[in-house]
């Protein structure tokens, strides 16, 4: 049996809920974004291929979707505190095992391990959330945590470049492991628990399968996801090529890939702050209308411009790949939180069994779509453009589906 839809409660902790819950959202990006600029240094230090290491990311990434589709309904179960608790500890530990790796092989387990651990503050940051705020109050909130989520793009590509420069590719990983130290800590000082035992899911595997089975037979839920979900799926196309496409396409260092990499995390952590802002005033429907109609803009543009860039130059260049890609990048301010919300907002009784499938669906999609855009090649960015206008005129397609749904449906 599910629990009873939870009553709106006060946040307690106030700024360091934001902050700590901010962090752990942050972690799937900051797994991937510290270490994407060693992507090519790992292959040469390892001896493989752009297609093995590029493994490395899907690792992560299976580890981030199928981690949040069991931590979701235990957290609905068991409380949140304690799965927290739980995940940090598993994050340092799988990130201290990447920083001694042998081989690729091992460095890819310790990568999925790495995405498991960091799944469960992912989803359940977005069920404590859910707990505790509603309506334009949730677009808002979760937009305060996209704000901190926003500042691991901008630094981390730059810190992991800088780290690569004076001490190698490990010394990233070991990073790593003191930011799970740091998360654990955190949690264990100044979370509180915002799911009471007597609200809890008390109904086993078989009820949490039935309230599944409930959220994807719902139009509304199913469009919402989707459309976050390809959406997301474009930012994962992006992290698994550009380091290449900077580096190797354009013979840039590892140093203009971190910069260029910030200018577009910026441009996704203003848009989240004016998402937050306009929430009330316009709502979440209209803007993510907005954003998803400016992230397939910017993807076509972006597909046109590789597509007039010949391999001798004279084209459009990196700089105007750089500008489409602050557009599509950007826009996911917006399209993220208004879509997390509008999701979750129809199941208030099981916050975190639909925080799993939101988070599940688009971290293995992410994982599917990152070793097919680097199957492309790494002398072109042609896939990366293909793929940015086909997930994001599937994400419009999902977005219209979700509108026309009833309310609860």
């Amino acid at each position: 049996m599910t629990r009873a839809p939870a009553p709106v409660r006060p946040v307690r902790g106030g700024a360091s809920l934001v902050l700590v819950l901010g962090g752990l959202t942050a972690v799937g990006p900051l797994s991937g974004d510290t270490y994407l600029p060693a992507l090519p240094a790992i292959a040469a230090d390892l001896g493989v291929g752009h297609v093995a290491v590029q493994l490395t990311l899907t690792a992560s990434f299976v580890g981030l979707g199928l981690g949040q589709l069991l931590a979701g309904p235990l957290s609905d179960r068991f409380g949140r505190r304690r799965l927290l608790l739980v995940g940090t500890a598993l994050y340092a530990v799988a990130s201290l095992a990447c920083t001694l790796a042998p081989s690729i092989e091992t460095l890819i387990a310790a990568r999925l391990a790495q995405g498991l651990g960091g799944s469960v503050g992912i989803v359940v940051s977005r069920a404590i959330v859910r707990d505790v705020y509603t309506g334009a109050r949730a677009v808002a909130f979760f937009s305060r945590l996209l704000l901190v989520f926003g500042v691991a793009p901008i630094v981390a590509p730059l810190l992991g470049a800088g780290v690569l420069e004076l001490a190698g590719w490990r010394v990233v990983f070991a990073l790593l492991a003191a930011v799970g130290v740091v998360l654990f800590a955190a949690v264990a000082l100044l979370i509180p628990e915002t799911l009471p035992p007597e609200l809890r899911s008390t109904g086993g595997v078989r009820a949490t399968l039935a309230t599944a089975r409930t959220m994807l037979t719902s139009r509304g839920f199913v469009g919402y996801a989707l459309a976050c979900s390809l959406a997301f799926g474009g930012l994962f196309s992006y992290l698994a090529t550009f380091p290449f496409i900077v580096q190797e396409v354009h013979g840039r260092p590892a140093m203009v890939y971190g910069a260029l990499f910030a200018v577009n995390a910026a441009g996704l952590t203003a848009a989240t702050q004016v998402t937050g802002r306009m929430a009330r005033r316009v709502g979440a429907r209209t803007l993510l209308g907005v954003g998803l109609g400016t992230y397939t803009a910017g993807a076509l543009a972006t597909l046109l411009t590789v597509a007039l860039d010949p391999p001798g130059g004279g084209g459009p260049g990196l700089a105007g790949l750089t500008v489409c890609l602050f557009v599509v990048v950007a826009s996911l301010g917006a399209i993220l939180p208004s879509a997390t919300a509008l999701a979750m907002e129809r199941f208030p009784s099981a916050s975190g069994t639909a925080s799993a499938l939101l988070g599940g669906v688009q971290f293995l999609l992410g994982a599917a779509i990152a070793p097919l855009v680097g199957l492309g090649g790494r002398d072109s960015a042609v896939p990366l453009g293909i793929s940015l206008a086909v997930l994001g005129s599937a994400a419009l397609l999902a977005y219209s589906v979700a509108r026309r749904s009833p309310a609860g449906g």
